[in-house]
Order: C-alpha cells, then structure tokens, then sequence
C-alpha cells in the first residue's frame, strides 16, 4: 500500500538498525534470571494484566520481552534463542530495518492488547474468573512465544524454499515447515480456550495484517544476501575517494544527504541502488533494457567520452515515474 510506502520514506531513517540484537540482549538477561531464580519472572516480570491493573506494576508491559524461547532448560533455551535471533536477522536484512521494526513493534503491542483484552472478558464475566485464576500462571508465562511464533511465521513465508534441517537431520523447505507450525497453532485455537483463542490470534493478525499491508514491497532474496556476503570478503581495497551509494535515477549519493538510505530493487535486471524517493516509483529495468545500457556503454567508452556515472546507464525509459503501481507489482 502506497500509504506504508510514504510512511516509511518519511520516517525510515528513524528506524532500529539490528532490532535482533536488542532482543538476543533481553533473551540472554531473561536465561541468566531463570538461572537465579525461576520464580522472579513470574512474581515479578511476567505480562499479568491483573497486576498491571490491580496493583500499578506497569514495568511488566516491557519486562515481559525478558522471556527466552524454552527457558525451562538452559540449552534448549541457548539454541531456541538462536534460532530466532537468526530468524528475525535474516528477515530484517529482507525486509529493511523499517519494516521489520515495525512488524515487531505490532507484535508486542498486540501481545500486550490480547493479554489486556483476557483481563477484561474476566471482569466482564465471559472468562470464569475461576478458570482464569488457576490457568493464570500458565498464561503469563506464555511470555513471548507468540512474537516468537509470528517471526518464524515471517521467515518461512520470506524464505519459503529455503532448506530448514528438521530435528538437526531432515532437510525440509521452510514454508513447508511455516505451514506445519500454523496447523499446529490452529488446533491449539480450536482447543484451547477463550484467554489462548486471543493470544493466538494476536500472533497471527499481526502476520496477516503485515503481509496485506506490505505485499508487493521489494525485497531482497537469498542469492543477493549471498552474492553481498561474497562480495565484501572478497574486497580488499575500498575506495576512499567516491561516495559508497548512489541512487541510479537522481544520481544523489550519502554525500549530498548523510540521512539518505539507499536500497537494490530485486525486480531490476543487475544491480541498481535507488533512494528511499525512488524507491517505489521507478520503472523496473528489463534484462533487454540491461543489455541495450552495457552496448551504449561500452560504445561510449570505446569512442573516448567522459566516464559513464551510474545514473547515466539507466535507460531514460527506466526514469519515467508510474505513479499508478507500487514497486512489486508487474
């Protein structure tokens, strides 16, 4: 949607550049604790609405992000933690910083929103407050599993051929492992009762919302990942005297605009860099149109011209702005 697009040229800059990195922070802090005492998340850190509420403990709305995936046993929780943490990595470096702080900012609130809608169908009397009392332990300390469970969600669905070892031994897509996971979480909704029926569905409407809202937005693949990776360990000298980046339609660099971002478009034939302006708005370059840039050019040099900069390459036809689609679409 073209109202993300702008949300995000307005406001990416400001985005958490390793959002994983924070979180891996507060996982580790979250297994350290359990390793003191297991009790003290639950008194004291746990996201319980009914002492957020009924006693005033409103630090529980950010320290329940200090639970660890498996934290009842310390490797489990130690491998469990990594894994997600190479999840969202993989899926930041996708995605872009923005995006991705954004879906997990959507997830913690709705986690939070879900957590505090439990607490109201109590009082309301929908929830048998009985019920709620003796399951409330197993409720709040669900902890993050649900965030956890909406990031593997967005890895699968980003990466869905990506090969996954099942048990450490069985190759097996990602997607199709994605699927198995939402099979899974979908009997536990039809089994579980009111209070997990909502904590599910907040996981999976901060999915669904965020796949709707962004479906069509660049991204970048696997092989590019790859080919990024190669390139810079491959690299010895950097050049110190031109600018790193440059946008192939305006031709500006992180030079003229030190807030400027600069990203490749995955449904471009070779590897152009745009800006965060253009971005969306460009037209995409065809491998025909590639051809007909590397022949001008190569014709340019042959004659002795000036040197060819980037953002001469690109085809006039690939500056024409199309105001009607968003990037991604064909």
């Amino acid at each position: 949607m073209k109202w993300f697009y702008k949300l995000e040229y307005k406001w990416g800059r400001y985005a958490i550049r390793h959002l994983m990195n924070y979180i891996l922070v507060l996982y580790i802090a979250g297994i350290v604790l359990n390793l003191v005492d297991p009790a003290l998340y639950v008194e004291y850190l746990a996201l319980d609405p009914w002492m957020i509420f009924e006693h005033g403990q409103v630090w529980r709305i950010f320290t329940f992000l200090m639970c660890a995936p498996s934290s009842d046993n310390l490797f489990w929780a130690l491998i469990s933690t990594w894994i997600y943490f190479s999840f969202g990595t993989y899926v930041e470096r996708a995605w872009g910083a923005f995006r991705f702080n954004v879906f997990m900012f959507c997830g913690i609130l709705y986690t939070i929103l879900g957590s505090f809608l439990v607490y109201v169908l109590v009082k309301m009397g929908v929830i048998d407050p009985l019920t709620y009392i003796l399951n409330r332990v197993s409720l709040i300390t669900i902890g993050t599993s649900y965030l956890n469970f909406s990031i593997f969600m967005a890895f699968a669905f980003t990466f869905p051929t990506m090969q996954m070892l099942f048990m450490f031994l069985i190759p097996i897509p990602a997607q199709v492992l994605g699927w198995i996971e939402v099979g899974i979480y979908v009997v536990l909704f039809i089994q579980g009762n009111i209070a997990v029926r909502v904590m599910i569905g907040a996981a999976f409407l901060n999915v669904i919302l965020f796949f709707l809202v962004t479906r069509g937005a660049p991204m970048i693949s696997p092989g590019q990942m790859k080919r990024r990776v190669e390139f810079k360990r491959n690299i010895r000298v950097k050049p110190t005297d031109g600018p790193r980046h440059r946008c192939a339609i305006c031709g500006k660099t992180e030079r003229d605009d030190v807030t400027l971002e600069f990203r490749y478009c995955s449904k471009c034939a070779g590897d152009f860099e745009y800006c965060m302006e253009h971005l969306y708005t460009h037209k995409h370059v065809t491998p025909e149109m590639l051809e007909e840039m590397k022949t001008r050019a190569r014709i340019q040099m042959a004659t002795g011209k000036s040197p060819i900069l980037e953002s001469d390459i690109v085809d006039s036809e690939a500056r024409e702005v199309d105001d009607d689609k968003p990037d991604g679409e064909t």
